[in-house]
């Protein structure tokens, strides 16, 4: 089912937020140092460049023909594909 309504839309994008929010502050809450949270913000940027790269680089660059609407797709598509020659 997809989700047509701007609302709802905005409403899970908010509660994806606060999930992250409250799993953040829980681990930090269990182990508070500098360096846990130093690796939770590498982390969470890294996926975060991960998931633009996996949706914007691969789209507009890459293979600008192609369209996939999740990571399991795109997990799908980098096993599937045949590689051009390196160069």
């Amino acid at each position: 089912m997809d989700i047509t309504s701007k609302r709802l839309l905005y409403v899970k994008g908010a509660l994806f937020v606060a999930l992250g929010l409250l799993a953040s502050a829980l681990l930090v809450a269990e182990h508070p140092s500098v360096t846990t949270v130093a690796l939770l913000v590498i982390a969470v940027w890294a996926f975060a460049r991960a998931y633009y790269f996996a949706f914007y680089v691969v789209q507009h660059y890459a293979d600008p023909a192609f369209r996939f609407a999740g990571l399991w797709d795109f997990a799908r598509y980098v096993l599937s594909r045949e590689r051009p020659p390196p160069g």
